[in-house]
């Protein structure tokens, strides 16, 4: 028992400091908070092709756009850059081996102001393997895309929340 006191009284003590660093959660208020609804108030434009389409919806999914109904306050602009190469050659002059890069550049702009936030890049790549399958090949292809749709979204969700922080 007095062990188990003097242990609560140890980690009381040395949660004292975190009290005074200014850490704050950045979802604080959940739903209500200043950061989602700030989230939820950015229109994102239709992006052309099918690589826009999919980074569009996973940032509408990451941005609750649906969920609050709310008025667009930010315009995110966003241009990308889908590029597929060819990496290995076998024996026979075929590519074994394919890159997939798919680069946004991007801007958060403030629409009462026509005020430029953000102005960023994100980008990520993925390897495919070139099998005998022309299917499978292309199953891999569509497959790395909408991976990397998902995780260029993930970025510029990112650098914008820290942003709409900074702002607070």
């Amino acid at each position: 028992m007095m062990r188990m006191a003097a242990l609560a009284l140890a980690l009381a003590g040395l949660s004292l400091p975190l009290a005074g660093c200014g850490l704050r959660p950045i979802y604080a208020g959940g739903g209500n908070g200043y950061i989602a609804q700030e989230l939820a108030a950015i229109e994102v434009p239709a992006i052309p092709g099918r690589e826009g389409w999919l980074v569009r919806n996973e940032l509408e999914d990451r941005l609750s756009r649906g969920a609050s109904g709310s008025t667009s306050q930010y315009r995110l602009d966003i241009v990308l850059d889908d590029d597929l190469e060819g990496l290995g050659l076998l024996t026979d002059d075929t590519i074994g081996r394919q890159r997939r890069i798919l680069r946004a550049r991007y801007q958060l702009v403030d629409v009462t102001t026509d005020t430029i936030l953000v102005d960023a890049t994100a980008g990520s790549d993925a390897g495919i393997d070139v099998v005998g399958s022309e299917f499978a090949t292309i199953a891999a292809e569509q497959t790395a895309l909408e991976n990397l749709a998902k995780e260029v979204a993930d970025q510029i969700v990112t650098r914008v929340t820290r942003a709409l922080r900074e702002t607070q």
